[in-house]
């Protein structure tokens, strides 16, 4: 389900004043693989309720370069919604999580194991409210990097 970024917040909020324990990520998702999926099963797992962060294809660009994304942000929100792991998407247009995060205050945030700490900024702002900030192995050989390599040389 895409959600509009104005209604986030009152919806993590919501979840958390259930009960349940309210899991964050975010990234790009721009040719969905089984790295992601299997990324974002374990990051459900974390908690009840996964909030995934998509980059808009404005700070995809800005971050991957001029030929990415592959696929428009409507479409990458439709197919990684559409995962049993995800229980809501909402598009955001900055470089890094940091005000989102501030808005869900997710009670575990996940990134992937080829981010740090030192090298997650939104890391801190979890951290600062009492959060739990996790990190998952990378699956060896995927990414969305490799399959348009790949691609280019066929």
């Amino acid at each position: 389900m895409l959600m509009p970024r104005d209604e986030v917040r009152a919806y993590a909020a919501a979840l958390r004043a259930a009960g349940q324990r309210v899991v964050f990520t975010n990234g790009c998702f721009d040719i969905l693989h089984a790295g992601h999926v299997r990324y974002l099963a374990a990051a459900r797992a974390c908690g009840d309720c996964l909030i995934l962060g998509l980059n808009s294809d404005a700070s995809v660009r800005r971050l991957k370069g001029e030929t990415r994304p592959v696929n428009d942000e409507h479409d990458r929100a439709e197919v990684v919604g559409a995962l049993k792991s995800v229980d809501t998407v909402v598009i955001f247009g900055e470089d890094t999580a940091e005000d989102l995060i501030a808005e869900v205050r997710p009670d575990v945030y996940v990134k992937g194991g080829d981010y740090t700490r030192e090298t997650l900024p939104e890391a801190r702002i979890v951290e600062s409210y009492g959060g739990e900030v996790a990190f998952i192995p990378l699956v060896a050989g995927k990414s969305t990097t490799n399959i348009i390599r790949r691609m280019q040389e066929s």
